[in-house]
């Protein structure tokens, strides 16, 4: 059975402005890959490349077509394992360019069975989470403003950014709207070990939940340091790419972030969550500033999670792509009526 494909490059505007300690995006800038087979079913999958991670829509297009022709080079569809092998053969990098194709194959072969994702590879939809609403950087009265809207629209878990010279007041002003959330903090790398240790102790003040990546990567010894003095779990993000970083972290974190854009695709997140669960970690899954051209496969994946942070398409203006619902947050995967990943 043959197949067309083709893919487009998009860049979607943000519902507001997106500022993390390293900066600063108005815009997400994704990637949209089609496949289409003889019989007419097609398959969609997204890229949210990062520039943190060496990836730009540029790189993602460059090496798309090398993609494309590795999968094209698999005779069965179904042979996602050949799939991803031939993929990882052919371009070693750009996770969130395998990722894309990644996504859009599982979806074709789901959607050829008439089954939805979750079931394709036999999860529990029951077992589905809710995710956060990420809370960015901004001046207090804007993130109050934020904080509100996110509560008044159902969100019961807020992911707050932090990195600045003014957390303290950040967190007093989420906790001023929002007293009965529960609390996810992220520093993006932002703190030194010192810094981190001090916040968190008046964190735990706050009702935190969990703080994510508070040092930067680069500083396995100070990341260790943290997690051995933190009252509160400790989240690796940026520490943690793909299942093969889960043995050198597994003793310095309480969880490992999970994000199909750091690690290249459906079948290496399912293995980065066995490693995790192999040394006794939780998994959140994470995502970048994407569409629900990426986000829905993201969603069929929460039942193996203990927390969901998916909001990426929800911070759009607008998304060109339906997904999966999230009535108040709840990923609902027992109210999708499509196969596949949902995904139109």
């Amino acid at each position: 059975m043959t197949l067309s494909h083709s893919f487009e490059r998009r860049s979607l505007p943000l519902e507001d402005q997106f500022t993390i300690a390293r900066g600063t995006q108005k815009t997400a800038e994704v990637v949209t890959v089609r496949l289409e087979d003889d019989d007419g079913n097609v398959g969609i999958g997204g890229a949210g490349p990062a520039a943190h991670y060496g990836e730009t829509p540029a790189t993602v297009e460059a090496v798309l077509p090398d993609l494309l022709a590795a999968v094209e080079e698999v005779d069965d569809r179904h042979n996602l394992q050949r799939i991803e092998r031939r993929m990882r053969e052919t371009v070693r990098a750009n996770p969130a360019a395998r990722t894309a194709v990644s996504i859009a194959c599982h979806d074709l072969v789901a959607r050829q069975l008439g089954v939805p994702l979750y079931r394709y590879l036999g999860l529990d939809p029951a077992e589905a989470l809710e995710t956060s609403y990420t809370i960015a950087i901004d001046d207090l009265e804007t993130m109050r403003e934020k904080t509100e809207r996110a509560v008044d629209r159902g969100f019961g878990t807020l992911k707050v950014k932090l990195g600045t010279d003014r957390d303290r007041e950040i967190i007093e002003t989420i906790r001023s709207v929002a007293p009965d959330v529960r609390l996810f903090v992220d520093a993006n790398e932002a703190w030194t070990p010192t810094d981190a240790i001090t916040r968190i102790d008046w964190l735990a003040d706050f009702d935190v939940t969990l703080v994510e990546q508070p040092v930067p990567a680069e500083n396995p010894t100070g990341m260790r340091e943290v997690f051995e003095r933190s009252s509160l779990p400790i989240v690796a993000d940026e520490s943690c790419l793909t299942a093969a970083d889960v043995p050198r972290i597994a003793d310095r974190c309480d969880v490992v972030n999970c994000k199909l854009m750091k690690c290249g695709g459906i079948r290496e997140a399912i293995r980065l969550v066995h490693a995790a669960r192999a040394h006794g970690l939780e998994v959140m899954g994470g995502c970048m500033l994407e569409s629900n051209a990426s986000i829905a496969a993201a969603c069929h994946l929460s039942p193996l999670l203990d927390y969901a942070d998916l909001d990426g398409a929800l911070l759009l203006a607008d998304d060109p792509f339906e997904g999966v619902p999230m009535p108040d947050g709840e990923i609902d995967l027992t109210g999708l009526d499509r196969p596949g990943t949902g995904v139109r």
